[in-house]
């Protein structure tokens, strides 16, 4: 089993930045693509960003291209989300999420997944 624990979500203002981090135990993903989705109230979960296991292949939603990136130390077994430039429609529940297969978290459809971290972000 593998168990994600995301921190570093908060209120803040249009503008900010936040850092998010998602610290995996359990199994080792060293190996494991390693991902972001949100959630905002009312809607479907969405991709965010992923990150390989190496590190040096990445993929953003549209959305969040040019304001946030992904990055990972497999030494503390740990991915983080660096947010800038966040705007009011950034809104969310933030998930962590894992999978050995890449195609298989950009799609969503990993087998874990982390309780999430609220990201507001106020106008």
């Amino acid at each position: 089993q593998v168990q994600l624990v995301e921190s570093g979500g908060g209120l803040v203002q249009a503008g900010d930045s936040l850092r998010l981090s998602c610290a995996a135990s359990g199994r080792t993903l060293s190996m494991a693509t390693l991902g972001w989705f949100l959630q905002a109230p009312g809607k479907e979960r969405e991709f965010v960003a992923a990150v390989n296991w190496r590190g040096d292949r990445t993929y953003y939603a549209d959305s969040v291209k040019g304001r946030f990136t992904i990055s990972r130390d497999n030494a503390k077994n740990t991915v983080y989300l660096q947010m800038n430039s966040l705007k009011p429609e950034d809104t969310a529940v933030y998930y962590c999420t894992a999978a050995v297969g890449y195609s298989t978290v950009v799609a969503g459809k990993a087998d874990y997944w982390g309780q999430g971290t609220q990201v507001t972000v106020s106008s």
